[in-house]
């Protein structure tokens, strides 16, 4: 994990040049120096046929006591095929996990530790960029962006809002912290609920 930080720190990709897309993919990565967290989205294929299916992890990193430290992490099977389309943005998923300062001052800084959270995004290919919060995410070939952000413990649910820019720069969509849809597709179902007015 602090070889993918520094490949993202760094501006470079964030798949080890030695390891085996095959084998595991670093899906996105994302490093936010200023709140001290990241994240890595990976997919580990098992080689055999006997072994499990692929699976999705969520790795959670902190820069504590002068260095990046992991948190451990998230896991779930892959339901999505690689391939599957998104019209502009989708949410799929997003976990946290507890910051490491929970340590100094045990046993209140588990309720007063903050939490860092992240989102997994799908976007369409007419996606140029993505901004989330404050922060703007270019969108590589995968069309996949993992955001993550550093927060207090109370809002561990909520999100910041999520914005999808065309190539153009001009505001294709957008998802609220609470949000189920995109407003894109907020719009077409009322209009299919319109359409079916008398």
């Amino acid at each position: 994990m602090p070889g993918v930080v520094r490949r993202v720190l760094g501006g470079g990709e964030p798949q080890p040049w030695w390891l085996p897309g095959r084998v595991l993919t670093v899906v996105s990565a994302d490093v936010d120096p200023d709140a001290g967290v990241g994240a890595v989205w990976m997919v580990w294929r098992p080689g055999a046929a006997r072994e499990s299916a692929p699976r999705e992890y969520i790795e959670f990193l902190e820069w504590y006591d002068g260095q990046w430290r992991s948190l451990g992490g998230a896991s779930s099977s892959v339901n999505d095929p690689a391939d599957a389309e998104v019209d502009v943005i989708e949410v799929r998923g997003g976990s946290g996990s507890l910051s490491l300062t929970r340590r100094l001052d045990p046993p209140r800084s588990f309720e007063t530790a903050p939490w860092i959270g992240c989102l997994r995004l799908y976007l369409g290919r007419d996606v140029g960029h993505v901004l989330v919060g404050d922060r703007r995410y270019d969108v590589s070939e995968r069309r996949r962006v993992v955001a993550v952000w550093k927060g207090p413990q109370f809002r561990r649910g909520w999100r910041p809002v999520v914005v999808a820019v065309g190539r153009d720069g001009g505001e294709l969509s957008r998802i609220g912290p609470l949000d189920s849809l995109d407003s894109r597709t907020w719009a077409r179902v009322w209009e299919e609920l319109e359409g079916d007015g008398p």
